[in-house]
């Protein structure tokens, strides 16, 4: 079974990419929900969060996001231990996802495939982009926030001059129509190398 790695920005669209993998019925694994499922119910993962962040890091059970936002948001090396613990978790908890289905190929949806370097698992990987400005009006709109908080978000984030030369794709994400017909034409060029 093939890995897709799909991957983009913030607010790039990569969502978007991926429910119309879905509407294929082609499985795709949402690394980043997956994650904080993970970090909510894996008590191995709340032992080693708490260690290195301190009890903050949840309250009463839960994983405490505006903490960790402000934490990783400002402090690189937070950021990169944090991605240290909570990936490998994440990969064991793909495989097994994996390990369930029976199909040609996967998506593996994530928004940190190249700065992970997760990407070299990979047997191909499709990077989602968009303008800079289209963007930051999505990640307004939808998470309720201000510019300032998304360009901090997007400075934690390769850009994609960095990202476009290790993508075997890469996908401008436009109009619903094209974004579909795109996807149609990957399916196709995907089964055909694939079966």
């Amino acid at each position: 079974m093939k890995i897709i790695g799909l991957t983009g920005g913030i607010g790039s669209g990569k969502s978007t990419i991926s429910k119309e993998f879905k509407s294929n019925s082609i499985p795709v694994y949402d690394s980043d929900t997956r994650a904080k499922i993970l970090m909510n119910s894996s008590k191995d993962l709340k032992v080693k969060l708490i260690e290195f962040f301190g009890s903050s890091t949840y309250t009463n059970g839960f994983i405490n996001k505006k903490y960790i936002s402000n934490l990783i948001f400002n402090d690189s090396s937070a950021l990169n231990k944090i991605n240290s613990i909570v990936h490998p978790e994440v990969f064991n908890d793909f495989m097994n996802w994996k390990s369930r289905l029976n199909n040609d190929f996967v998506i593996y949806e994530s928004a940190l495939i190249f700065e992970s370097g997760s990407y070299k698992s990979n047997d191909y990987n499709i990077l989602v982009i968009s303008d800079i400005n289209k963007r930051i009006e999505r990640v307004t709109k939808r998470d309720n926030v201000k510019k300032d908080d998304v360009l901090l978000k997007m400075n934690n984030q390769w850009p994609d001059q960095k990202k476009i030369p290790l993508a075997d794709y890469v996908f401008e994400n436009s109009s619903v129509n094209e974004n579909r017909k795109l996807v149609s034409s990957l399916i196709y060029h995907f089964n055909s190398i694939f079966v």
